[in-house]
């Protein structure tokens, strides 16, 4: 199904960048990553990066890699894959005087208007090749984008092959688990919460997804055998309205906002991958319960690793 909006956006050489199914806008040029890219997405990612910035202080990055940006003696060069509306790309270029960033994503959503050091291009992380140079970058940043790309590991080395020796990578990730699912028994807990999330790692493994890559990232990042120092970090991250702390209440809320936007938005790609309408309409359905009327304390994980390439 084709709008005047969507035709408003060719790519290179008249291909179509998006297409609707279940009227959600998608992108065409990665069809194994099926969530939308469209007002609401856009929403729940803005909502996500508000809640990263709160876990880094409110800061873009975590206070090493500022470190890094600040000390470096020359204009550093920054690629923010899976860039999204492009806030990351912008807040750095307002943070750093001496940075500019190039923003890459499948598709062209980011602001018309952007500081001079910032420049957005269409790629798909997915392709066997990240087209920029080798020791091209000083910091590469990737947030979000494993659920798209089916060799991971390939992906990292692409990194490191792009990266200068010394050069910074961030890789932020949520995890596909939900931790409550770890504390109870088969039949215990919100069921239909879990539903949902098995559900959608069903679908992420039927697409050729490793979705066991957030919980591996330190690992990921060794077998490559070019990155050293590398550190990981992981939090629990509440669900909901229930944390007394102040900063964890903030959390919990930004968390809440992003899943009640996340689970309509699936649905298209549950029902791509051969689920009957009704029973997706009603894991749908049950896993919203639990997120608004849950006697659970609902809980997530956010990974974060982030190294240096070697030098040698």
């Amino acid at each position: 199904m084709s709008t005047q909006e969507d035709d408003e956006y060719l790519a290179l050489d008249g291909y179509k960048l998006f297409y609707e199914m279940q009227g959600r806008k998608f992108n065409a040029l990665n069809q194994t990553y099926m969530l939308p890219a469209d007002d609401e997405e856009i929403e729940r990612f803005n909502l996500f990066h508000r809640l990263v910035k709160w876990i880094f202080g409110g800061n873009s990055v975590p206070g090493p890699v500022q470190e890094t940006l600040q000390s470096g003696d020359h204009r550093a060069s920054v690629l923010d894959v899976g860039t999204g509306r492009g806030d990351w790309a912008v807040e750095l270029c307002d943070m750093f005087p001496s940075v500019h960033v190039t923003g890459v994503d499948l598709v062209p959503i980011q602001y018309q208007e952007v500081p001079l050091k910032c420049l957005f291009e269409i790629w798909d992380a997915n392709a066997h090749y990240l087209p920029y140079g080798d020791r091209h970058f000083d910091f590469v940043h990737a947030r979000a984008v494993h659920t798209g790309i089916v060799d991971y590991p390939r992906f990292l080395r692409e990194i490191g092959r792009i990266l200068r020796p010394g050069g910074t990578i961030l890789l932020i990730e949520p995890d596909l688990r939900q931790w409550p699912e770890l504390k109870f028994k088969h039949g215990a807990g919100p069921r239909g919460w879990f539903t949902f999330w098995e559900t959608y790692r069903s679908c992420l493994f039927a697409s050729g997804i490793d979705v066991t890559v957030p919980q591996r990232l330190k690992r990921l990042l060794e077998e490559t055998d070019v990155f050293e120092q590398i550190q990981e970090l992981e939090g629990e991250i509440p669900v909901g309205f229930y944390p007394i702390s102040e900063a964890l209440l903030t959390v919990g809320q930004l968390q809440w906002m992003v899943y009640n936007l996340l689970l309509p938005a699936l649905k298209p790609m549950f029902l791509a991958l051969g689920l009957p309408e009704t029973s997706v309409d009603q894991i749908i359905k049950d896993a919203q319960h639990d997120l608004y009327y849950s006697k659970f304390k609902l809980s997530s994980r956010l990974r974060i690793a982030y190294a240096i390439r070697r030098r040698n």
